[in-house]
């Protein structure tokens, strides 16, 4: 077995022990749940602009729809599992390198989502409990290789979507990825270039994602989970504003 496949599986491995501990404790499967939605609707906060924009909008509603939130996907990461060997055989190198990133990336958030949960007093989080989580969970350095990563992941495919062979690789692997079981997967990565190609080139949002979330990552371990320039992180007061404007600029005729 190829390294990449190795590097999946055990991965995959990860996120499905962590959904196994959820699935036998009810409480802990419900404050994740609810964790999950409440990072979804941070993430709607903090990139409200990308959002509405023109430009990123494609973009920046994949990352919410994919890598943010509670979607449940049990059923697509089982696929997976089963035809990994064929993944790594079939898909052109450069897109299983970033299914490699992806799926480091998948196993990580679902680990530290879980151990963010074990901290939680309610299934309904708040801004002060969703900070104190994050700091009772001390995990500052894993929080940083989970930023680290996604920015890898956009950075790959925002080259992907540069190379027309590959492209047109994965456009030809349509039938071959449903005969073998990898449709979500070629799915994901058709939403992935189709969204990342209408943006005309990242760069800009790339950097934008880096620079927020770092910034929101320095503030969850560096305040009082009370600190009014935190609780601005998720919502769009004057401060909030301030903070971003601060950090990156407006997002000005995208």
């Amino acid at each position: 077995m190829s390294a990449a496949a190795s590097v999946i599986l055990a991965d995959l491995q990860i996120v499905s022990a962590a959904r196994a501990e959820r699935a036998t404790d009810r409480v802990l499967g419900a404050c994740v749940a609810g964790l999950q939605a409440f990072q979804q609707r941070r993430f709607a906060v903090t990139y409200a602009d990308l959002l509405s924009s023109a430009r990123y909008g494609r973009a920046a509603r994949f990352f919410l729809e994919q890598l943010y939130g509670p979607a449940d996907f049990s059923d697509r990461d089982a696929q997976f599992a089963r035809v990994v060997p064929a993944l790594v055989r079939l898909f052109p190198a450069e897109v299983v390198r970033a299914v490699v990133v992806l799926s480091d990336l998948h196993a990580l958030t679902e680990v530290l989502d879980t151990a963010m949960a074990r901290h939680a007093s309610s299934a309904d989080w708040t801004p002060h409990r969703y900070a104190l989580a994050w700091q009772q969970t001390g995990r500052r350095a894993d929080r940083e290789t989970q930023i680290a990563s996604t920015v890898l992941l956009a950075t790959q495919l925002d080259a992907l979507t540069r190379n027309q062979v590959i492209r047109r690789s994965l456009w030809l692997m349509r039938l071959p990825a449903r005969a073998t079981g990898l449709g979500g997967l070629q799915r994901f990565l058709e939403a992935g270039f189709d969204a990342f190609s209408a943006m005309d080139g990242a760069q800009e949002l790339i950097r934008l994602i880096d620079s927020r979330e770092r910034a929101f990552a320095e503030a969850l371990f560096a305040l009082d989970p009370a600190d009014a320039a935190l609780l601005a992180w998720f919502g769009r007061s004057g401060e909030a504003k301030r903070i971003e404007s601060a950090q990156d600029g407006r997002i000005a005729a995208v």
